[in-house]
């Protein structure tokens, strides 16, 4: 449980931060603002639930679901989750 929620965890936080990180460089932004964080949060609510209803299928599968697999399969989720996240913010004008 704990790989899975610290892949989860480093998913959103590499979407988060890398792109940010990348525009700070560019000029395009000043300074971390708190809808990113709020879009995170989001992001890590829903990747807790969908890996806690997916995750346990694996468990009957051999060694799928255990160690460094649960671990990335979490950190896709994560991401993945992430960028549903802001692109449904985006399109309903949350994220201006």
């Amino acid at each position: 449980m704990l790989m899975e929620l610290s892949g989860i965890f480093l998913g959103v936080l590499t979407r988060v931060f890398f792109p940010w990180v990348r525009k700070l460089k560019s000029g395009k932004v000043k300074d971390f603002k708190l809808k990113y964080l709020y879009s995170a949060f989001g992001s890590i609510i829903f990747g807790v639930i969908i890996s806690l209803l997916v995750l346990p299928q694996f468990q009957g599968m051999g060694s799928a679901g255990t160690g460094i697999e649960a671990f990335a399969v979490a950190f896709g989720f994560g991401f993945g989750w992430h960028s549903i996240v802001n692109e449904a913010g985006k399109w309903s004008g949350a994220f201006g």
